[in-house]
């Protein structure tokens, strides 16, 4: 079942950025805005360089001191 938004008061500036874009996407205004939040809600997908580089923020040197965070944690509760 759909719903129907509505957006009030969008400031005119805004409001031709959008009608730009719709055109530039040979979209209408609402297929634009629609796009727009199935864009800003969608999962976003890493890379596999994406990942590594989370996977290294994490700061494991190893596998074994990652399985010792884990028992450790498990550990505690």
């Amino acid at each position: 079942m759909s719903v129907n938004l509505s957006i009030k008061n969008v400031p005119d500036n805004l409001a031709q950025r959008l009608r730009e874009r719709a055109r530039h996407y040979h979209r209408s205004l609402q297929g634009e805005l629609l796009a727009i939040l199935e864009e800003a809600l969608a999962a976003k997908k890493l890379t596999v360089e994406e990942a590594f580089q989370q996977i290294q923020s994490l700061n494991f040197n190893t596998g074994d001191e990652a399985v010792a965070m884990v028992r450790q944690d498990r550990d505690d509760h």
